[in-house]
């Protein structure tokens, strides 16, 4: 299945997954639970997102390296400042937690699964792919910071 491997773009397996949430939630409307606080949080969970793809890209623009998620292999830079001391991923946690966001919205625990799916095509479709072409890129300096930051959180 590498055929797969950095074919589409981050943003679109996002859309797809919430486009696949939305769907849970008007074929399984009576699965629907009751959140208390259920704007508070999801408005929350959508800034983090938010907030975590533009401290990512942030740190991506200062270090003068590509942001294509599709061609990890033109890195110039191997960004281990800022938000990337928390996660080496946070473009996607930031897609993640949206993702979460709208099952939150949606008020269907079934949209979890969704996430799932997602986190899952992302590492490896995506974040393997990635990490493999860093480490041919940075070798030691990579793997010294993978040991000291979690792919996700």
């Amino acid at each position: 299945m590498r055929f797969l491997e950095l074919r589409v773009p981050p943003p679109l397996v996002a859309v797809l997954a919430a486009l696949a949430i939305w769907g849970l939630r008007r074929a399984f409307p009576e699965e629907g639970v009751f959140i208390p606080g259920r704007r508070i949080i999801y408005g929350t969970l959508l800034g983090l997102g938010i907030v975590a793809i533009a401290a990512g890209l942030f740190e991506f623009r200062r270090a003068r390296t590509t942001v294509n998620p599709m061609k990890p292999e033109t890195s110039t830079a191997l960004v281990t400042s800022g938000i990337y001391r928390l996660t080496r991923n946070p473009m996607y946690l930031g897609l993640a937690l949206m993702l979460l966001a709208v099952v939150v919205f949606f008020s269907n625990p079934l949209g979890l699964a969704c996430i799932v799916v997602f986190v899952v095509w992302m590492d490896v479709f995506q974040i393997a792919p990635e990490e493999r072409a860093l480490r041919a890129r940075f070798g030691e300096v990579f793997d010294e910071y993978c040991a000291r930051v979690r792919r996700w959180l």
